[in-house]
């Protein structure tokens, strides 16, 4: 894998965890499983999917995306809880 291509990768990557921390942050504030809690957890989604293909990233990818974006929800709902103290 060329360097052009890891930055992409980490690009993709870091745009999956950044997006979804204040996300993650006003998903904290919803009521779960309401279509507002949905949309937070999900909205993220698409744009990641447009980044990978027009990257030229396959499928493999999925899973780190995913795990970017996770972390990203986590971390927010995490800092939203740590100021409601």
């Amino acid at each position: 894998m060329n360097i052009h291509r890891l930055i992409s990768l980490a690009s993709i990557l870091g745009f999956a965890f950044l997006a979804n921390v204040p996300l993650g942050y006003l998903r904290e504030e919803s009521k779960k499983f309401s279509l507002r809690w949905f949309v937070l957890i999900h909205i993220s989604i698409p744009f990641i999917i447009l980044l990978r293909i027009s990257g030229g990233f396959d499928w493999k990818i999925i899973p780190l995306t995913l795990g970017c974006a996770i972390a990203g929800q986590l971390l927010g709902g995490f800092l939203k809880r740590r100021s409601a103290r």
